[in-house]
């Protein structure tokens, strides 16, 4: 019996050495799985899908190449709910292979040049007591202010726009989501 008893609890102890074994095993090739690489502005927006519209945009424009480069850019980048406030016409004209540069012009308008993180935004607008102006890469500007904890955004046109999620890092810059496309004038 004595011989038994010692014969399950080797054979017990063998199996659970053997079943840690493969535990371990498993968590040694979860701990060897690689983060995802880090990607520029381009991968950021094609890897949300809140940005779907932005994409198609940028692809009909022609300006993913510019804004894979090296940057850095600060974008603040329409949602696909921004775009739906946009008059479905004037959207579907927008997006035509004819109007490419119109639309070029309205996606650099919502470029900053060089890396403007949510802080660096904040202090803007404190360092203008209450009012930054901002010039975008297509060369006119836009007023960020607060409300409350909010970064507001206001246009050529006078219109507003709120930043809704802030700092979505790339390797060449850093992208804000805004509820409402900025129009130039």
């Amino acid at each position: 019996m004595r011989n038994i008893s010692k014969f399950l609890l080797a054979s017990a102890a063998s199996i659970s050495l053997v079943a840690c074994g493969e535990q371990a095993a498993e968590l040694e090739e979860v701990a060897v799985e690689e983060p995802a690489e880090p990607t520029d502005i381009v991968g950021v927006a094609q890897n949300k899908s809140d940005f779907s519209t932005l994409v198609v945009a940028m692809t009909t424009a022609e300006l993913g190449e510019t804004l894979s480069g090296e940057g850095p850019f600060t974008v603040f980048a329409p949602t696909n709910d921004a775009f739906n406030k946009v008059d479905p016409a004037e959207l579907s004209d927008l997006l035509s292979p004819e109007k490419k540069d119109d639309l070029a012009a309205l996606l650099s308008y919502h470029v900053i040049s060089g890396k403007m993180t949510a802080a660096d935004v904040t202090q803007a607008i404190a360092d203008g007591n209450g009012t930054a102006t901002l010039t975008t890469v297509q060369g006119a500007k836009l007023k960020a202010s607060l409300e409350g904890q909010k970064v507001i955004l206001e246009d050529a046109t006078g219109n507003r726009s709120t930043v809704t999620l802030a700092d979505v890092d790339a390797t060449n810059g850093v992208i804000h989501a805004i509820d409402t496309v900025v129009m130039p004038g």
